[in-house]
């Protein structure tokens, strides 16, 4: 999944390129190409399929040039999750009813890679002999409000798996101290949005808990994979119904199955994210640019151009980004606020800045 426009990262990510396609971890890949060569190591090039929206079908074929134009699905709206999943599964099931699934995100970060795939095998294996939904979760390190949290209940015997839960219940982002309350308890996992299923359970899933959108996608079946997919998805997506996998399925469905795992895990939604997952001075801070000069500051992230020149002082656990001469400065602890100045700055500046 490579549609979304990751405005949390604002300004270096920005609508015309979004977090997806940047090198934001300065490894000289972007995040989508490191996704892509960490899955290629258990699924088939062949296999791949990238959802994203029309206006990034370009930047996806510069990134993953690999990659056929018919591997690249276009979304020609932004409509959640549960369409962007619909598609590609209706899209799979005509080309093998008996595909197993893998969705994944196109811009997290994992670190531990060789524990990822090892899950990911796992996984596979029990979906493949067993009707379920799977997700990955993550144990949780600090109590984090921007994550999706998963509650697990009965531990399931597959194949001396100790990790392997029946899920309870999926709460949405919680305030700090529910989110302590969580983290103490033990029974509580980070929802990574990394699911494993085959295509006939995901399928009939859609059938049971979001019928309007199962008949949309449906309907244009003998469509698929042929030159009238456009215009079959073109009118889907114009009265779909804008929808998280998450809150139209996974929350309804009673056959959904935990793998509980650490492999380094982070969606790298915020700028704090990224912080938490890079090397920091000893100060505590983390500064990106050739020509940045620090005093008397702790816990701040910066991040400019190389060829500016930046002196800052007495700052304490603040985010300070330049991108295309835009600039961020902003506490941390706020940062869930940067959705809301990307709005602000479109509506009184106008969408050049964003």
């Amino acid at each position: 999944m490579a549609g979304g426009i990751g405005s949390r990262f604002w300004p270096m990510s920005k609508s015309t390129r979004p977090k997806q396609f940047i090198d934001i971890l300065g490894t000289g890949q972007s995040l989508i190409q490191q996704t892509f060569d960490r899955l290629k190591n258990i699924c088939a090039l062949e296999n791949f399929l990238v959802v994203t929206s029309r206006d990034y079908k370009d930047l996806v074929k510069e990134h993953l040039p690999e990659l056929q134009d018919h591997q690249i699905l276009s979304e020609p709206l932004r409509r959640n999750t549960a369409p962007c999943i619909a598609y590609a599964c209706y899209k799979i099931k005509q080309l093998n009813p008996n595909a197993k699934v893998i969705v994944a995100p196109s811009d997290h970060l994992i670190t531990k890679e060789i524990q990822f795939l090892n899950q990911l095998k796992r996984g596979l294996n029990y979906v493949e002999k067993n009707d379920v939904l799977l997700t990955l979760g993550i144990r949780p390190h600090r109590p984090e409000t921007g994550y999706g949290y998963i509650q697990i209940s009965n531990q399931i015997d597959f194949e001396g798996a100790t990790n392997l839960y029946q899920v309870k219940t999926f709460t949405e982002k919680p305030d700090i101290k529910m989110a302590q309350v969580f983290m103490e308890s033990g029974e509580f996992f980070w929802n990574s949005g990394i699911f494993i299923w085959s295509v006939k359970t995901i399928v009939k899933s859609f059938e049971e808990h979001l019928p309007e959108i199962n008949k949309l996608f449906k309907k244009g079946k003998k469509h698929y994979n042929t030159p009238d997919e456009i215009h079959v998805i073109n009118k889907a997506y114009s009265e779909c119904p804008n929808i998280s996998i998450d809150y139209g399925i996974m929350e309804k469905a009673d056959n959904v199955s935990v793998l509980t795992a650490d492999f380094g895990w982070s969606d790298l939604g915020t700028w704090g994210s990224l912080y938490e997952n890079v090397e920091k001075d000893s100060n505590g801070n983390v500064t990106s640019g050739d020509n940045v000069i620090v005093y008397d500051s702790h816990n701040c992230i910066i991040k400019v151009p190389d060829e500016k020149l930046v002196v800052v002082q007495g700052m304490e656990n603040y985010i300070i980004v330049e991108s295309d001469n835009t600039m961020l400065i902003c506490n941390k602890e706020e940062e869930q606020q940067i959705r809301q100045f990307v709005t602000d700055v479109r509506i009184n500046k106008g969408d050049e800045f964003v």
